[in-house]
């Protein structure tokens, strides 16, 4: 499974979107020809060597983008992230905005020397 290194802690491992995709279509490869979802994922994860659980996400998600199964496919995730960020950004202008409203507003009811 995970790399290990010098201090015997798995290493975070990157798969690229090809090797994901290539795993994934093994998995459904493997249940088309046995007719069984039973032991398919934890067959292809030792035959390539990545995590069950990574894999088993990358097949749910596959499923889920596919159309097969309902939930937030991965376009609709990432437009989602990029609209929070954008909040986070606008509300922080927003704020900046207001409190330099509020001291110019100060700076303009004091009296003049």
């Amino acid at each position: 499974m995970g790399n290990q290194g010098k201090n015997a802690k798995p290493t975070a491992r990157r798969y690229t979107p090809e090797d994901k995709a290539r795993a994934v279509r093994l998995v459904r490869q493997l249940r088309k020809e046995l007719g069984t979802t039973h032991g398919t994922i934890q067959r292809v994860a030792d035959q390539i060597g990545c995590g069950v659980e990574s894999l088993r996400t990358w097949v749910k998600q596959a499923d889920i983008d596919d159309g097969v199964e309902p939930g937030l496919t991965t376009v609709e995730a990432k437009r989602i992230k990029e609209l929070e960020q954008e909040n986070r950004e606008l509300r922080r202008a927003n704020d900046l905005l207001k409190r330099a409203s509020a001291f110019f507003a100060a700076e303009l009811d004091r009296p003049s020397r």
